[in-house]
């Protein structure tokens, strides 16, 4: 975030978008009292700045910050130096994610919890569910309301989330965690905004990361900090092969009927015995 590279503000140049989604939710008044203001809600005509950066998004693999700080970024695998499955080995990072957290202000807007939702789905046809403590705060009411009228709350809980009340929570400390002594060394991975020492639950050796939504939703699949989401695969429900000996004159494999053919019979007889 700016504040953790000096800087003291930070502007995204106003929209039409904006103006689109300050009506959808409810708040008009300020849509059109930002438009009167829309030319100051932009950079200067003909502005120079002391650096461009230019960003690809579509070039962007995902990344894990961390730990114990946002601005120590490692690609999930595109290998410069070392992979982010490589860098756990090597830094000695506690391999096993106890939790995995999304939502926050940063991260719980309808789209990311679609998202995550989507994945959970999945994971839930193939008869999957989390391995790590899986949580989830929505970020405001009316995101909480809409997620679940629309069902991603039931996607979250049917493989094993806890829907967290819609505040900051555990982003700024708020969790009164239980399944780890302060001082025990264990890794977690959220989508929140920050991850110094300490802060999400007060235990200096809790090795913290920050990741997408969906790569955190993934990661909690496989409670492990070294599951690649892009390449690697989780095994779902084993097949199970009955065999019952043919001669059996105790059990009997039963086949499915023939399917309906779509007929519905009429005038049809019935003998009693």
């Amino acid at each position: 975030m700016g504040a953790e590279i000096g800087a003291t503000t930070s502007l995204f140049p106003f929209n039409r978008r904006m103006v689109d989604y300050l009506n959808a939710t409810k708040r008009s008044e300020i849509a059109q009292y930002a438009q009167r203001f829309s030319h100051n809600l932009k950079a200067d005509e003909g502005c120079e700045y002391d650096q461009n950066i230019e960003i690809n998004l579509s070039e962007l693999e995902p990344h894990f910050n961390g730990p114990f700080t946002p601005d120590l970024a490692t690609p999930l695998s595109k290998e410069i130096v070392y992979t982010f499955a490589e860098e756990v080995k090597k830094n000695n990072w506690p391999q096993e994610l106890k939790v995995t957290l999304i939502g926050s202000c940063t991260n719980s807007s309808y789209e990311d919890m679609s998202r995550s939702a989507s994945i959970a789905h999945e994971a839930t046809e193939h008869g999957l569910s989390v391995k790590s403590k899986f949580a989830i705060t929505p970020g405001s009411e009316q995101v909480r309301a809409t997620i679940e009228r629309d069902g991603q709350i039931g996607a979250f809980e049917e493989v094993g989330g806890l829907v967290l009340a819609n505040a900051c929570g555990p982003c700024i400390g708020q969790w009164d965690r239980k399944d780890v002594k302060k001082g025990e060394v264990n890794s977690i991975i959220t989508s929140y905004n920050r991850n110094f020492t300490g802060r999400n639950d007060a235990n200096p050796a809790t090795h913290a990361f920050i990741a997408s939504p969906d790569i955190v939703t993934a990661m909690a699949f496989a409670g492990d900090l070294t599951f690649n989401p892009v390449s690697d695969t989780l095994i779902d429900r084993a097949s199970v092969l009955v065999v019952v000996d043919p001669k059996s004159d105790r059990l009997q494999l039963l086949h499915p009927f023939t399917a309906w053919n779509g007929e519905t019979h009429s005038d049809v007889k019935v003998n009693s015995i």
